[in-house]
């Protein structure tokens, strides 16, 4: 199910589902949604404080909560990550969201709803989010894309040749997230399907065993053997250890994945990155891996 596509004058709810967030920092963003003719509510606790999180998690999901049920808020964004949508995913009911879809919006943390979504089967946009949106870059790629995304315009992104990529062409859903993410819903009410789906991870500032140990449990759980294809963000800021890991983020997915044979794309721009291109997650795309290139294609 894909929620409808945003016209001017629709409402964009604002939550705080982790971390805490102030006024200041959420003020460009309320203003580049408002330069793009949405109108902008904010969640009631949406600037309390429980120590780093934005709120209680009872806080948090009150105003989570208000906005699924909301039929005029036509899209949540998620105003920034760090930790917290775990604790408050199994206080939502979810009964006014499935008569009234909207877009759920964000990425790294906010992976918690979009894996529960998909479960539910609902399309989310794995986007920037309101804390990344600076007063002196309105028109940057991220936030062009966000705003496509949004409204129903095409995405398509060119990415060039990567060493490790693998060749090929295929056309499927594509779903995923943050890598940690993920890897924490295993075995929950919020984890994904991947068979016939193209999969899309990314992650920050974990250590590069850590990686092997999550590909690794993703490929012991079922979730990479069936999948149609494969797309790597930013693995960015990875750590090591004084006795070096001997591989990178990179060459870990690959070793991991190296007996399949579907496409794999590697350094796709989203993620912690300073690009973060917009993807519906759940949508059906195109993924073209060349020698040369590769292509990631919504189709509208």
């Amino acid at each position: 199910m894909i929620p409808p596509f945003l016209r001017p004058g629709d409402v964009i709810g604002i939550v705080a589902p982790a971390r805490k967030i102030s006024a200041k920092e959420l003020k460009p963003a309320i203003e580049f949604l408002e330069m793009n003719g949405f109108r902008v509510a904010l969640g009631k606790n949406i600037f309390e404080k429980d120590n780093q999180f934005a709120g209680t998690d009872s806080q948090r999901a009150a105003d989570f909560q208000t906005f699924l049920d909301d039929p005029d808020i036509k899209a949540i964004l998620c105003a920034r990550g760090g930790y917290g949508s775990v604790r408050i995913i199994d206080r939502l009911d979810f009964r006014g969201f499935v008569r009234n879809p909207k877009w759920i919006c964000g990425y790294s943390d906010v992976t918690v709803f979009h894996s529960h979504l998909h479960r539910m089967g609902f399309a989310t946009l794995h986007c920037t989010m309101p804390v990344n949106i600076k007063e002196e870059d309105f028109y940057s790629p991220n936030n062009t894309s966000l705003i496509r995304g949004l409204t129903g315009k095409s995405l398509a992104y060119t990415v060039p040749s990567a060493p490790l990529n693998r060749t090929g062409e295929v056309t499927a859903p594509i779903v995923g997230g943050n890598l940690s993410i993920l890897y924490s819903l295993l075995a929950s009410d919020s984890d994904i399907c991947t068979n016939g789906k193209i999969l899309f991870i990314e992650d920050l500032d974990e250590y590069l065993y850590h990686i092997d140990r999550m590909m690794m449990a993703l490929k012991r759980s079922g979730k990479l053997a069936n999948l149609a294809g494969l797309v790597v963000g930013g693995m960015s800021d990875m750590n090591d250890n004084t006795i070096p890991f001997g591989s990178t983020a990179e060459e870990t997915i690959a070793r991991v994945t190296e007996e399949y044979g579907y496409p794999v794309c590697y350094h796709f721009p989203s993620g912690h990155l300073e690009e973060n291109m917009a993807l519906r997650l759940g949508c059906e795309a195109t993924l073209s891996v060349t020698e040369k290139q590769s292509v990631l294609r919504f189709n509208d």
